[in-house]
């Protein structure tokens, strides 16, 4: 897979756990725990995207 395509799929996942975290937030009675773990991995993949687009810039 090349590293566009990469991003271009980490940008999908990034997007989909934004939705995943606005829906669980909504809903009555979700677990926090839930939430917290769905932030954690979006941060890792932000994290993963910023690194892999500063990588291309050196």
């Amino acid at each position: 897979m090349s590293l566009n395509a990469h991003l271009v799929e980490l940008g999908e996942r990034h997007r989909l756990l934004e939705r995943r975290i606005q829906e669980a937030s909504s809903r009555p009675g979700s677990s926090e725990t839930e939430i917290r773990r769905l932030k954690r991995e979006k941060l890792k993949i932000k994290d993963e995207i910023a690194r892999l687009q500063g990588a291309t810039r050196h």
